[in-house]
This record gives C-alpha cells, sequence and structure tokens, in this order.
C-alpha cells in the first residue's frame, strides 16, 4: 500500500491520528424528497506528518464536493460570533491604522459578519467566497465579493490589478483547504509589502487536550499548531510576527503574519507558544497516538447517556445543526429513535435532516411544543449563548447537556 504524501512538505505519511469510519459531508443536509437516493459518504481518517507535524485528512474529497451553491452554514446565526467580528475590526483598525486609503481583503467572507464592519467604518474591503447563498447575503449588505476559491493565481491577480491588501483575514478558512501550500502562495502574492494577515483557526493542542474529535470533519482538510503553521509560512516567503490564543471554537490561535521582510517585529507570545507546544510533546510521534481511544471514550458516554434516558422514559432533542453534531452522531451511530429532533435557529436547515443520521430540523420554537426532559447542545463552543436564549425553556424543567469532552449537565 502506498502512504498518502503530506500536503505541505510530501513526506510519506505512515501514522494514523484518528479513524472515524465513514461519514457524509458535514453539512450535506438533506432535503425529505431525497431521502430516497443515495448518499454520498468518504472515509473521515486523519493522519500526522511526522515531518512538519500537519495533522490532516486522507484525500478522498474535492473543495466543489464540499462547498457548494447550497452550502448553508451562516455565519451571522450566532450573535457571538458576530461579536468577536465586530471587536476584531475595531481591534486591527486601530492597531494598524486602517482607515479610507486602506484595501481589506477577507478570504471566505461567508455572509458579510466581519466585512460589514469595515464598510460601516468607510475602509474599503473585498470578500472572497465561493459559495453563491452567502456570497448573496454579503452583497446585500453592500460588500463587493469575488465568487472564487482562492489561491495563488487569484492573490497574483489581485495584486496586479491594483487590489493588493493592507490587511488579509481568514477566520476558520486556513483548516479548510485542501492545497494549503497554494493558499498561503495566495495570501502572500496578495499582501502589500508592509501588509498585514490574520488568521484564526482551531488550535490542536487544544483540540487534543480536550478531546474535541467533533471538530474533524471533511470540509477540515488540516488541523493546525503554530509549529506546523510557521513551516508552511516560511516556505512561502511569510513569518509569524505574534500569536493570540483565542477562546472561540473551544481553543483557537489567532497568528498575525508578514513577509519575511516586513518590519513587523516578532513578539514574545510567538516562542512562548512555540515553547509550549514542544512541550506537550507535538514535535514527537507519542503526542498523535493515544487519540483514537480518548475519542472513543466520548462517543459510548454518548451512547450511556441517550441509551438510559430512553430506558427511563425521558425525551431528549438536540440544539444546533453544526457540523461537529453531524460528526458526533454519525460516528456514534445515533438515529432519531435515541434523538427526535434537532432544532436550529438558521432557516436555510430547518426543514432538513441531519446528513447521515436523517433526524429531522426543526425550528427552536419547537421546544415548547415538544417538551423534553434534555436539550443536547451540539455546538458545546457556544453553550453558554445557547443557555442564554432559552432560559425560559430550562424554567419548565428540561436540562440542557453536552456530551464532548464528556457527558455534563449544565
Amino acid at each position: 500500500m502506498t502512504l498518502p504524501a503530506c500536503r505541505h512538505c510530501k513526506t510519506p505519511m505512515e501514522q494514523v491520528f484518528l479513524d472515524l469510519g465513514h461519514a457524509p459531508p458535514s453539512n450535506a443536509y438533506l432535503s425529505p424528497h431525497r431521502l430516497n437516493e443515495p448518499e454520498v459518504t468518504f472515509p473521515l481518517r486523519l493522519r500526522v506528518c511526522e515531518n512538519c507535524w500537519l495533522v490532516q485528512t486522507e484525500d478522498f474529497t474535492k473543495a466543489d464536493q464540499l462547498f457548494d451553491a447550497d452550502y448553508a452554514y451562516f455565519s451571522s446565526t450566532s450573535k457571538s460570533w458576530l461579536d468577536h467580528a465586530a471587536r476584531y475590526a475595531a481591534e486591527m483598525t486601530k492597531r494598524f491604522g486602517l482607515s479610507g486609503e486602506s484595501h481589506v481583503i477577507e478570504v471566505a467572507s461567508n455572509d458579510g459578519y466581519l466585512l460589514k464592519n469595515f464598510v460601516s467604518a468607510g475602509i474599503p474591503c473585498l470578500g472572497i467566497e465561493p459559495t453563491a447563498s452567502t456570497a448573496e447575503a454579503a452583497e446585500a449588505l453592500g460588500i463587493p465579493v469575488l465568487r472564487e476559491f482562492f489561491g495563488h493565481a487569484l492573490g497574483k491577480r489581485l495584486a496586479d490589478g491594483g487590489q493588493g491588501a493592507d490587511l488579509i483575514t481568514g477566520n476558520n478558512v486556513y483548516a479548510h483547504v485542501p492545497d494549503i501550500n497554494d493558499f498561503t502562495l495566495g495570501l502572500a502574492a496578495a499582501l502589500k509589502p508592509q501588509g498585514v494577515i490574520t488568521l484564526e483557526f482551531p488550535h490542536l493542542m487544544r483540540l487534543v487536550q480536550y478531546c474535541q474529535f467533533d471538530t474533524v470533519y471533511h470540509e477540515h482538510f488540516s488541523y493546525l499548531s503554530l509549529l506546523s503553521v510557521s513551516k508552511i509560512f516560511c516556505a512561502a516567503g511569510l513569518r509569524v510576527f505574534d500569536v493570540e490564543e483565542l477562546a472561540t471554537h473551544g481553543g483557537s490561535l489567532r497568528v498575525y503574519g508578514c513577509r519575511i521582510g516586513a518590519s513587523h517585529d516578532e513578539t514574545k507570545a510567538v516562542r512562548q507558544m512555540l515553547d509550549e507546544e514542544r512541550a506537550r510533546g507535538m514535535a514527537s510521534s507519542p503526542y498523535y497516538s493515544g487519540f483514537q481511544a480518548q475519542a472513543d471514550a466520548v462517543k459510548n458516554g454518548l451512547l450511556r447517556f441517550l441509551l438510559d434516558a430512553k430506558r427511563d422514559g425521558k425525551t431528549v432533542l438536540g440544539y444546533g445543526a453544526a457540523a461537529k453534531g453531524n460528526t458526533l452522531l454519525n460516528y456514534a451511530g445515533v438515529k432519531p429513535d435515541l434523538l427526535t429532533v434537532i432544532c436550529d435557529a438558521a432557516a436555510s436547515k430547518q426543514g432538513k435532516l441531519m446528513p447521515g443520521s436523517h433526524i429531522p430540523i426543526v425550528a427552536p420554537a419547537k421546544i415548547r411544543e415538544l417538551r423534553p426532559d434534555y436539550i443536547l447542545i451540539l455546538p458545546w463552543n457556544i453553550s453558554a449563548e445557547v443557555t442564554r436564549q432559552l432560559a425560559d425553556v430550562a424554567q419548565s424543567a428540561a436540562r440542557f447537556v453536552t456530551a464532548v469532552p464528556e457527558v455534563r449537565l449544565l
């Protein structure tokens, strides 16, 4: 058997990090009339490169199979994420002196959740977003959008056309690109000589620490540490000059990048994070060898909870038809007999069914009619926001539950 090669450094990868069997794409929500059609699934398996330490999916899908015109994720659904974006825009504007003479590019601009803040401030911007449904929403806010996948060719075209960027931002996109080298070369090409790149992505260190295996899905091609990102940046003529830890998505990094020759001074935070990753063993194979058992323990804990609830005559419904929920439910084999429905505030998902598990997705108002004993919050990273939104439901005796890193009653 020929071993798959690392996406970044092309080293053959022998070590498996996590194997979740076969699953459909996590955002491939089904309309009821499609239930009699074959449902496509792909292997969901991660390997680690023992040269550059990039954790990555094996290649079984293509980006255009995952991010199509019906892509259902809209960033503006979460108020906490909108607040995060507004704070980011204000901080970057102040730190880097952005003005009406600047140019901001967001890669994977989704529905305009972030760039609308720059539009309001009179700072010229451009969104790059290949999915038509979200691009239309952004354009309705007055944000110019290129409906393309980003890479080196597009980055060079933007620079050659006078649209180089003072700030390029990418929130939760770096892990989603199948060709991470071409994408990073695109960032370098589109960047002005003293421009800044900021990328936010879930931190592999926290994923392992808190067993967040449900953040693994086909749309996430890479699982990133500062160790691996620094190497990928360097190969593209870029360097990381600052890094911040964020609470988003269960623990994320925001890296600040620039051209190798730019004048931005490297902060102490970069060396401190690299030292911590090495101290935890992230530059050695044993660190990656025990994660499968941790994931299995989470899966088994959820099944025990759901089976015990059914035995005791208790009803459980889910909240949040998120990609991470699809990973968890499909790996655990949960079907509507154990989780009757899933409520979600996104109108684009309501009336559809979860991929793989075929659990119906309904509006949150349905909770009051069904009067469940438990509400399983699948996007555990926004559990505090969800419990506040549904406080009146909790007063009617429903208990909130999360399953990662273990079953917890909130």
